[in-house]
């Protein structure tokens, strides 16, 4: 097949990725290339891709850019297919990664899947009232599924994977807590410092702070102070290199995941789960069915309950966090199960928009 692969505008799409929308789709297109797929990403600069390179986004230049970043995104993607059309060699597929190319695909004719990475209240409310006929959905997790029940065009829901040979299993483990991923209100960051500082615990905050405004005012007003009050018990890495975020999720006693926000999936918690890492989460959206309570870690209720479930984490075992890695969140089998629906889109065996 000759597949378009849409990205997010503002964020490069590379093995460095620290977005999991990113990561997800750098492992798919790689591997559907390999498998002698023609692949083409439609993305920002920076990235590095297995297939066609399309820059089709200028990336990030100052703050807030998303609106005017994207909307030239979206129509350089429709002039690439189109020109493609012209030329007499189309795309089968666009797959949409992005999270809002999907609203504007009745300006093409090719058929779009449009991976759900979001929770349902992220995307606009209107957008819903009138999905172009070319678009089919698919969910990453079968809580997220749930909150689409009434959107007819969801063909399937696969839950995302991970390049397990990439994270290894370690048995030994150092004395830290870790806290991963992007530096914004809705991670919990600021819960990790909380708990960490109650506990006279060790902590490795390790992320990526965003050019978005309410991002960054989160981590001056929130982040900072606590920083600076943590006496040398909390160490900060900044943007981690795929190699330095696998040595600290291998070394960590356990990751938390204080998530506000209802996950649609969690790749920090796969991740972890293949380093033999276990992971303690608050319930909130698909984690208690990333990471299933009692099995990789504990799933709970509270910031005080997170405290209780850390003084248990010894009853974890690094081989059950890397067995249910490998049993559920294997990239390959991922990648499988998107390859049998591109074919069943391609011959027209998925039910699209009405």
């Amino acid at each position: 097949m000759n597949i378009l692969y849409v990205a997010y505008p503002l964020l490069p799409v590379n093995a460095e990725s620290g977005g999991g929308a990113e990561q997800m789709l750098w492992l798919l297109e790689r591997e559907m290339h390999c498998r002698g797929h023609r692949t083409t990403v439609a993305c920002s600069p920076g990235s590095q891709v297995s297939g066609e390179l399309a820059l089709t986004s200028r990336g990030v230049n100052g703050n807030d850019e998303f609106e005017h970043c994207n909307t030239d995104h979206i129509a350089n993607i429709c002039k690439l297919v189109r020109a493609r059309e012209r030329a007499g060699d189309p795309f089968d597929l666009v797959h949409d990664e992005s999270g809002s190319f999907w609203i504007h695909a009745g300006r093409i004719s090719t058929p779009v899947l449009a991976t759900l990475h979001l929770p349902r209240h992220f995307y606009p409310s209107q957008a819903w009232r009138e999905v172009a006929s070319n678009v089919s959905f698919n969910c990453v997790s079968q809580a997220q599924a749930a909150t689409f029940s009434n959107l007819v065009n969801i063909c399937q829901t696969i839950p995302n994977g991970i390049d397990l040979p990439q994270y290894k299993l370690r048995i030994t483990k150092a004395d830290y807590l870790l806290w991963l991923g992007r530096i914004c209100q809705e991670k919990g960051a600021h819960i990790a410092l909380d708990l960490a500082c109650r506990m006279n615990a060790k902590l490795v905050l390790a992320g990526k702070l965003y050019p978005f405004s309410y991002h960054q005012q989160y981590c001056e007003r929130e982040i900072v102070p606590a920083l600076q009050r943590a006496n040398g018990k909390v160490v900060f890495v900044d943007s981690p290199s795929l190699r330095k975020k696998v040595n600290l999720l291998q070394k960590a006693r356990a990751v938390l995941i204080p998530s506000l926000a209802d996950e649609t999936s969690s790749l920090v918690a796969m991740e972890a789960m293949a380093c033999g890492t276990p992971v303690i989460a608050l319930r909130r959206g698909a984690l208690p069915e990333v990471v299933a309570d009692g099995v990789a870690g504990f799933v709970v209720d509270s910031p005080n309950e997170m405290i209780d479930a850390l003084s248990r984490v010894a009853e974890i075992t690094p081989q059950r966090c890397r067995k249910r890695a490998e049993k559920y969140f294997d990239g390959l089998r991922m990648c499988d199960e998107y390859e049998q629906l591109y074919e069943r889109i391609s011959v027209g065996e998925v039910e699209q928009a009405a």
